[in-house]
Parts: C-alpha cells; sequence; structure tokens
C-alpha cells in the first residue's frame, strides 16, 4: 500500500460501505484497548471486519476486536470501530487515520474517541476517566504527522488550526453525564506516543513536567486528520495504571486490558449521556 491514502482509496471503502448499510450515522465512536465491550451494546448491529473493506488497515493487538459496528445507540445511528490500528504496527499514519477519513466522506460530525491510558498525573487511578481537554502531539511534532503528504483539499486547508483540538460544547455535555451519573471525571491533557514500548520513569516525569495526565499510543492521529475535515470532537481515556514515576512497578498489556472491565460500564453511561443530549 502507499504511504499515503488517495481519495479514490477512500472513496473504494465509502462504497463498499455503502453496500452494506442504508444507515448515515452523524457520531462515530473508536474503542481503544480493552474496551471493545461498548460495541456490544450497539442495537440493530451489523459487524464487518476490518479486513472485508477495501485497503481498511487490520488490527494485530490483542484487545483490538477489529471490527467495524453499523447500529443504533440511544436511537441514534452510528459507527463505532471496535479497536484501532497503531502506527507501532508498522502502518504509515495516512493508514492509521484511513477509517477517520471513510467517516468523513460518509458524513459524519462528531468523533468520540476513547483509549486506554496509563496514568501521569499521580492523583489518577486504575479505573478512572479523564475527559481529555488538550493533547500533546509529540510524534507529530517529530516528524510524523498524519497530514504529512499531498493535502486532500476534498477535508480541509493545508495548514489546519489546532487551537480547539476537542470541542467545548461537547465537553459540557460529557460534564453532565458525568454528574447525573455520579461518575468522577478528571479532565487534563493526553499525550501521544509511537510505543510499542512503554515508558521509563524519566519518560513520566519528562511528560509530567511537560503538562501531560496521561500518556498512550494512539487518538492524537485520529483527531488531528478528524480536524482537518472539521469533524468535532470528544476525548476519554480510560486510566489502566498509576503513574510509574519512581520505577517501582511494572507494565503490562494484560493490566491495561483487565482495567477495561471497570472502564467499560463508566465511558457506556458517558457516551450514552452525550448521545442523549446532543
Amino acid at each position: 500500500m502507499p504511504s499515503y491514502m488517495t481519495l479514490e482509496q477512500i472513496d473504494d471503502a465509502v462504497a463498499a460501505l455503502r453496500q452494506r448499510t442504508t444507515l448515515e450515522p452523524q457520531v462515530a465512536i473508536i474503542l481503544g484497548s480493552g474496551l471493545n465491550g461498548l460495541a456490544e451494546s450497539v442495537e440493530e448491529a451489523v459487524a464487518i471486519p476490518f479486513g472485508d473493506l477495501p485497503h481498511w488497515p487490520v488490527s494485530t493487538v490483542y484487545g483490538h476486536a477489529g471490527r467495524l459496528v453499523l447500529g443504533k445507540l440511544e436511537g441514534r445511528p452510528v459507527f463505532v470501530m471496535q479497536g484501532r490500528v497503531h502506527f507501532y504496527e508498522g502502518y504509515s499514519m495516512s493508514q492509521v487515520t484511513f477509517p477517520v477519513r471513510v467517516m468523513q466522506r460518509l458524513g459524519i460530525q462528531i468523533l468520540i474517541v476513547t483509549n486506554a491510558a496509563g496514568a501521569v498525573n499521580p492523583d489518577y487511578a486504575p479505573g478512572d476517566v479523564m475527559l481529555i481537554l488538550d493533547h500533546l502531539n509529540l510524534v507529530g511534532m517529530a516528524g510524523f504527522n498524519p497530514l504529512f503528504g499531498p493535502n486532500l483539499d476534498e477535508f480541509g486547508p493545508r495548514f489546519p488550526d489546532m487551537s480547539r483540538a476537542y470541542d467545548r460544547q461537547l465537553h459540557d455535555l460529557a460534564r453532565r453525564a458525568a454528574a447525573e451519573n455520579g461518575i468522577l471525571l478528571h479532565e487534563g491533557v493526553y499525550v501521544g506516543l509511537s510505543g510499542p514500548s512503554f515508558e521509563t520513569p524519566a519518560d513520566l516525569r519528562f511528560l509530567r513536567n511537560a503538562g501531560a495526565d496521561a500518556v498512550g499510543m494512539s487518538t492524537v492521529p485520529e483527531v488531528t486528520v478528524a480536524r482537518h475535515g472539521g469533524t468535532r470532537v470528544l476525548g476519554f481515556s480510560g486510566i489502566s495504571n498509576k503513574a510509574n514515576l519512581d520505577g517501582s512497578t511494572e507494565t503490562t498489556h494484560e493490566e491495561v486490558l483487565e482495567a477495561g472491565k471497570l472502564l467499560v460500564p463508566k465511558l457506556e453511561t458517558l457516551v450514552r449521556g452525550v448521545l442523549r443530549q446532543i
């Protein structure tokens, strides 16, 4: 596959999806590691494996089901990505963000992104949820921005503004949903790294000093492309492990997946609460 996905390839996938469903969702949801369970509550669901769609990258990571689920939540038609692909799997940034482009072409107006993230803020505990107020795009700053290459003028400008990457009106809806359901909702900055190795204590102390509250290996490229195309974004990080600022603990992927069992009910409640208010 080429490094830069073309409009023709995007439209190939759009055509394939339109053959499988007549739904025209305005909301898409991307589920992170261990958070696949949220897709199980989608009603009238049609599940399509990523591999069945032309040019769509296939997830290779345990904990990511690798399916697109089309159906309804709170009576609203939705696209739910049950898992995602990552830069560390060997895909280009253009491939990683290809699903967002397809969903934009299908008319998505709002993207809700979720991820499992490690705590950088020492006040966060496993099972907590953080509302993403902003992000640090360290991978993009280092030369791997998903908008590298030919600009797709059909979606947005060469130099998109990122001053409000996450939608403030959607933030208010999330806060209201959390308050109505008694869910502790932290608010903070997510930093996206490339992975797949977890961070050293020195990494985490550096990130903390830079203003990060949670760290992960996804989300930021998707949000960057979403905003380039004018899509409104709401983001949640599910905290999977404590901040290991002194090297006293060991982080594992199994720990991340286990935390998902605590996080799925909270995230489902928050997402449903937001959908009811939109």
